[in-house]
């Protein structure tokens, strides 16, 4: 606890705490136990007024509906979001824990009163449901309520459906708060620290702290490993069993729906990914030149190189250089950022019972969304700040279309994040004069890039394995999913890095496997789309910030394909994917020509 306030007081993050009293005053507030009350009222009153007359509705009471349905949601989303921010950041109080729990199990409750609307929404006939999303009042809605009718083949009946939202509570969330419990509270190596503090070491100079990290990584993982390994399967087990009872012929088959995009567009992207793992070898050999290493081992990945600017960075440096680029690029959206900063929307410091990592959460479009950051002052960790509040302005642009319109499909979510880290780069870039620190400072890009497009795909095969595996084969042992990990980590790295068997247990420490089964490649789609829109933002200037601005306010209003048509982009073109992956190769051969 003294190492944690020592970096947090140096750094400047110790203040930079979240204020939740735009949600609520705190768990006791009688705001939110009225909420609660109002929902489960709310929630038997729709039904009671709506769920016989849905065969006969007209538009009028067609939009009614829908909007009490949103304001509904958008309320339970706000005393859900409330539970989150309180547990995450100290994932070891009891308390804490049991109003997270609370908030899922009043989730479940309200959705099993409503979710006669989405059953008897889709079965509707076509010509119905068409007549009634074509009327001028639904025009708002109109892409939700077609989107909704996607789901239309794999819905179940009433009965099933509720069956499924009562067991929800005690399911895949439960489980991923098992495994944030377990995380959190793990303390690696001899000096007990947190996640992020030994994975901030793969990042030291010295070989032997990263070897050291790596090793404490390892036998903290391995410590938990039957726990681990029980969750991995369970949650494999429970999707197996939803994608069958809904004709989920593939195991990535409802990540594809959820982002309303064709399995032939991600097959694509997929494709084009991997038949580039090249770029990823021909890098971390001239790494390994540079270092002067003859093998490059997995705990060498991250190790800085020559004339990197390895000076720690204080928190209002961060700031006046995330704003900076924000603002260079849009005085609006650096305006928006600057709020999260003043209004304390922000959660920075590294301490003990917190949750490793970093997100934005949207939270409710009348409220505003937070970011979770653990800020330990490296130029990664500036990124990383960049990346979050790429995700907040987009959360707050879209947030005027309302609680259904603004939640973004995962895959068009990353874009504003990943465009956001490419401005601070682009600005920091400029700033440094020598040409071997600029060396050193695109090295550290393209290694982000690698993590977000060729790391998250290979995590994609791991995962493809991981759900094919349980399938076909049972219950998946530790050695069984270690190997699964190790073959499509060494898929990418080649003979370039030398993965030993104690990173095979590096698989287990991956949240979004358990929470959001398949959504790993929205990083690869996101990446390789903002480098195509970058290199619009070049070609037109100005008039570029305007479409992208527009793209940002849209949220999810309508589809992936339709949000990018405006820019001529054709996402089922392989050219398109291997015009992203050219400009990665056109990086690394700056890198090789140094």
């Amino acid at each position: 606890m003294d190492t944690e306030n020592t970096i947090n007081t140096r750094l400047g993050t110790d203040q930079i705490i979240w204020n939740l009293h735009d949600l609520y005053k705190a768990a006791d507030d009688p705001a939110l136990q009225q909420d609660i009350a109002w929902c489960e009222a709310e929630a038997a009153r729709i039904r009671k007024e709506y769920s016989a007359a849905l065969k006969q509705i007209s538009a009028p009471e067609l939009l009614e509906l829908v909007q009490r349905l949103e304001g509904l949601h958008a309320r339970l989303g706000k005393l859900e979001t409330y539970a989150f921010l309180n547990f995450i950041t100290q994932v070891d109080n009891a308390q804490a824990g049991s109003l997270y729990q609370q908030m899922q199990e009043l989730d479940s409750r309200c959705n099993r009163e409503v979710v006669f609307f989405e059953l008897g929404w889709n079965a509707l006939p076509e010509e119905r449901a068409d007549a009634l999303t074509q009327a001028s009042q639904i025009s708002a809605y109109r892409h939700y309520l077609q989107a909704l009718r996607r789901y239309r083949p794999h819905q179940l009946s009433e009965i099933e459906e509720k069956l499924l939202l009562d067991r929800q509570p005690v399911g895949r969330s439960s489980w991923t708060t098992l495994f944030e419990k377990v995380i959190g509270e793990l303390r690696f190596g001899e000096d007990k620290r947190t996640e992020e503090e030994v994975l901030t070491d793969l990042y030291h100079p010295d070989r032997d702290v990263r070897k050291r990290a790596a090793l404490d990584m390892t036998e903290g993982l391995k410590s938990q490993s039957h726990i681990l390994t029980h969750i991995f399967n369970t949650l494999a087990a429970d999707k197996m069993i939803t994608d069958r009872l809904r004709k989920h012929v593939s195991w990535i088959g409802s990540m594809n729906l959820e982002n309303e995009l064709s399995g032939n567009t991600v097959e694509t992207l997929i494709a084009a990914v991997t038949s580039r793992y090249d770029i990823v070898r021909r890098y971390y050999r001239v790494k390994g030149r540079i270092l002067e290493i003859h093998l490059l081992e997995d705990f060498d990945r991250y190790a800085p190189l020559p004339h990197l600017p390895a000076a720690e960075i204080g928190w209002e440096t961060c700031r006046e250089s995330v704003l900076n680029s924000f603002s260079g690029f849009s005085q609006e959206l650096g305006q928006i950022a600057e709020r999260f900063f003043e209004e304390k929307w922000i959660h920075a410091p590294v301490f003990q019972g917190k949750r490793g990592g970093a997100f934005a959460h949207p939270c409710v479009p009348d409220v505003h969304p937070y970011v979770l950051v653990n800020y330990t002052g490296t130029l990664r960790d500036v990124s990383t700040v960049a990346h979050e509040l790429g995700h907040g302005v987009h959360q707050v642009l879209a947030a005027k279309m309302g609680h259904y319109n603004s939640e973004t499909p995962l895959v068009l979510a990353e874009t504003a994040s990943v465009f956001a880290e490419l401005l601070v780069f682009k600005a920091q870039l400029a700033l440094l004069s020598s040409a071997q620190e600029k060396r050193a400072f695109i090295c550290q890009k393209l290694e982000s890039i690698f993590a977000t497009v060729f790391r998250q795909t290979a995590m994609n095969r791991f995962e493809k394995l991981m759900h094919e595996g349980r399938r076909n084969q049972g219950e998946l042992s530790k050695e069984r999913l270690s190997e699964f990990w190790l073959q499509t980590q060494r898929d990418m790295f080649g003979d370039s890095v030398t993965l030993s068997d104690n990173y095979g247990i590096w698989w287990s420490y991956i949240p979004h496997f358990l929470s959001t089964p398949g959504y790993v490649y929205s990083y690869a789609f996101g990446e390789l789309l903002v480098l195509a829109l970058y290199g619009l933002y070049q070609q037109e200037g100005e008039g570029f910030v305007a479409r992208y601005k527009e793209l940002l306010a849209a949220g999810g209003s309508a589809s992936p394909y339709e949000l990018v048509r405006p820019f001529g982009l054709n996402l089922d073109d392989p050219g398109f994917w291997h015009h992203g992956l050219d400009v990665i190769e056109t990086m690394l051969a700056q890198v090789e020509a140094g």
